[in-house]
């Protein structure tokens, strides 16, 4: 066995006995987090709800729920999970979006809703019990007399929610 094989036998071991737990956290760390692992967004600057998920000796996830973006979704009673990232430990974001959607429901929230990029699969959020409602969104945030610099993925996204 040469030592690529030994060193991929050991990861593939690591991988398969990792017990993770939803473990509290701060906005502060949260954002930390998604600077350094987010491929395509930005920390965020305020929320409802934090929860992160741990393997008992590190950080290996966060997701950060907050007021939906789009005016016409904040009805008071609808969340948004603004972020879900992981540094791909297997399960964390299924773990991730269940323990955000506990948090709002305890809260009195009714309907949690998300977005994910078109080449982005879904499975965590279908094994979280979301459901694809269809294409939303897309476009860029400048307007007239409101100039501002995208920083976002500017095409269509995909909109999952889950309710009561």
């Amino acid at each position: 066995m040469t030592e690529h094989d030994k060193q991929r036998n050991r990861y593939a071991h690591e991988r398969a006995s990792l017990r993770l737990t939803i473990v509290p956290t701060t906005l502060k760390v949260a954002n930390a987090y998604i600077a350094q692992y987010h491929r395509h967004n930005r920390p965020v600057p305020g929320c409802i709800s934090v929860v992160g998920v741990s393997d008992g000796v590190r950080l290996r996830g966060v997701a950060v729920v907050g007021r939906p973006i789009a005016r016409a979704l904040d009805d008071g009673f609808t969340a948004e999970v603004r972020r879900c990232c992981t540094d791909g430990a297997p399960n964390a974001c299924s773990m991730l979006y269940r323990a955000a959607w506990r948090a709002v429901k305890a809260l009195g929230y009714r309907k949690v809703i998300t977005y994910t990029l078109p080449e982005e699969g879904g499975a965590s959020l279908r094994a979280s019990g979301f459901t694809l409602v269809g294409e939303a969104g897309g476009g860029r945030w400048n307007r007239p007399g409101r100039p501002a610099a995208d920083t976002h993925p500017t095409g269509k996204k995909l909109r999952w929610e889950l309710l009561t």
